[in-house]
């Protein structure tokens, strides 16, 4: 029984600042931005949207009424989570209006937990026969104005359905995973900005990568010739790159180039969005299947998720005859209604925040084309609704 993910979607805000105007802002040569990190824009995220709402427009993309009573399980995977009790996936089962009798669960571990609830809705489809899942991926990076990881940025969310008989990708059941308590990035529940070491965790990255892909090849007896091409974590795309670095040697010259040239078409929306922690693996692949002009049917894709802290896993997925017709997202319409945004408002919109004291807001939504906003606070609950 062929398993793994049947549709894929992305939201994230209509807003973004440009790398050029933030380099210059910041007295920092444009080249460092675009080329030394390899973003050319970044997602603004406005109070009206968090990871709650930007998860339900994603989602809403993938469900309708021909898979709405089949979805039992929902996953939300974030580390920008709005309640330390109550689950982002509840939020969105009532957005929705999906299943009463279904599991609602949300899952912390940095960048990887949506690699985690990926796995977990593959085993429950595999013991639960024509039922469905819907997995999440949302986060919102923030790491603080003026800061170095300032150019690592953004926000949105990916949502996917995970079912029998999918159209995108079959998962194979040959992930290699491992974890160590590293302290390379971390956000202590006291602070609304991420800490990290940046260099230290560049290289973490990379030393995970290459041990479980070792791991991997041990395990399986695969190459580095038996993929079509790979996907990476995307916290910015050079990341992925020197990952991929990492293991091209392992292959000959024309391999090299090949897989080379499918890694820019997987860092294509990643460059104009920027990190979506939990989401950017997902928004690789998404920018993958969408930007290559050279897959088929039958082709193996090999994924890189890493989650600092730290965890890895290296997982294969083969690519279906329909795969295109599971993507939901219409990007060039994404892209054409993103409104470019000046240094002051982005720095004003990044400084608004709900307050923490219990006290009601009514927040202003006219601004937000976004289907599902954050409307404000009232007896201490988040009130979201379709607008």
């Amino acid at each position: 029984m062929l398993i793994g993910i049947d549709q894929m979607a992305f939201a994230t805000s209509d807003k973004y600042v440009d790398m050029v105007d933030l380099a210059h802002a910041r007295n920092q040569e444009p080249g460092k931005f675009l080329i030394g990190i390899g973003q050319t824009e970044q997602a603004v995220i406005p109070v009206t949207q968090d990871v709650v709402t930007m998860g339900a427009n994603a989602a809403e993309q993938v469900v309708d009424d021909s898979n709405r009573d089949a979805i039992d399980l929902v996953i939300f995977g974030t580390e920008s989570g709005v309640d330390n009790s109550k689950s982002a996936a509840i939020y969105v089962q009532r957005l929705l209006n999906l299943n009463r009798y279904a599991r609602t669960i949300e899952m912390k571990q940095a960048c990887y937990a949506g690699t985690a609830g990926l796995m977990m809705a593959r085993d429950y489809i595999a013991a639960h026969p024509g039922k469905k899942a819907l997995i999440i991926a949302a986060d919102i990076a923030r790491y603080g104005l003026e800061t170095a990881g300032e150019v690592t940025q953004g926000g949105g969310a990916v949502a996917m359905i995970v079912s029998e008989n999918p159209q995108i990708l079959a998962l194979n059941d040959d992930s290699q995973y491992m974890s160590a308590d590293i302290m390379d990035f971390w956000r202590p529940v006291y602070r609304t900005e991420a800490l990290v070491d940046g260099h230290y965790s560049a290289n973490i990255y990379e030393d995970f990568f290459k041990e479980v892909w070792d791991r991997y090849r041990e395990v399986t007896g695969n190459s580095i010739n038996d993929f079509k091409a790979f996907a990476f974590h995307l916290p910015f795309t050079k990341m992925g790159l020197k990952g991929l670095r990492e293991i091209l040697p392992e292959a000959d010259e024309s391999k090299q180039t090949d897989l080379l040239e499918e890694f820019e078409a997987s860092r294509v929306y990643n460059k104009r969005i920027g990190n979506l922690y939990t989401g950017s693996l997902y928004l690789s692949l998404i920018s993958l299947l969408s930007n290559s002009t050279d897959l088929q049917a039958g082709d193996r894709l090999g994924l890189f998720s890493y989650g600092s802290g730290a965890e890895g896993e290296f997982y294969s997925g083969i690519l279906q005859p329909n795969y295109k017709a599971g993507l939901k997202t219409d990007f060039g319409a994404l892209f054409e209604k993103r409104q470019r945004v000046s240094i002051a408002e982005y720095e004003a919109i990044f400084n608004k925040s709900l307050p923490i004291d219990g006290t009601d807001l009514e927040l202003d939504v006219s601004d937000d084309s976004a289907h599902f906003v954050l409307g404000g606070l009232q007896a201490e609950q988040r009130q979201y609704f379709a607008h």
